[in-house]
């Protein structure tokens, strides 16, 4: 997988301004004012700038932080963490393992029933891919995640 995922002088330079400062020299966005902060959708959260699958609309939920949060990472070896002692405080920052991204960062105020942690991840970091998309944009690989949960949605 390592290979299919790459950063590039072309990835990068088609970053907007937001997602060149938050993926490469770790800014933050503002809580409540970024893409998918609210975003209820089936599918999967990809690195901005590999595309490396990173989370799952499955592990999402609404932490009232203002950010996209995770219960867990889509493929654990895609998200990578590290001590973050900037803002005069103890944090986790989590970053994509391939392209190297600033992502956001990990606590243990998430879910119990989930496991307890909650990946807190910029929008910018993030590109989203839609279930009818996913075969399409080669990711076919995950859509067994969704459908369980995407028959009930067509149904009801």
């Amino acid at each position: 997988m390592s290979e299919r995922y790459q950063k590039s002088a072309e990835a990068l330079a088609s970053l907007t301004p937001n997602q060149y400062k938050v993926t490469q020299e770790a800014a933050t966005e503002p809580p409540f004012h970024n893409e998918f902060w609210d975003h209820k959708a089936a599918g999967l959260y990809v690195d901005v700038v590999t595309g490396e699958p990173l989370f799952a609309s499955t592990k999402k939920y609404d932490s009232g932080c203002g950010w996209p949060s995770f219960t867990a990472p889509l493929v654990p070896e895609n998200v990578i963490e590290n001590s973050d002692v900037s803002l005069g405080m103890m944090r986790t920052e989590v970053r994509s393992a391939h392209g190297d991204s600033h992502l956001g960062h990990v606590f243990n105020d998430g879910p119990v029933s989930e496991g307890g942690l909650r990946y807190c991840i910029n929008s910018a970091a993030l590109r989203f891919v839609p279930y009818d998309e996913l075969e399409a944009q080669g990711y076919g690989e995950f859509k067994n995640l969704f459908e369980e949960s995407h028959a009930e949605g067509a149904s009801s």
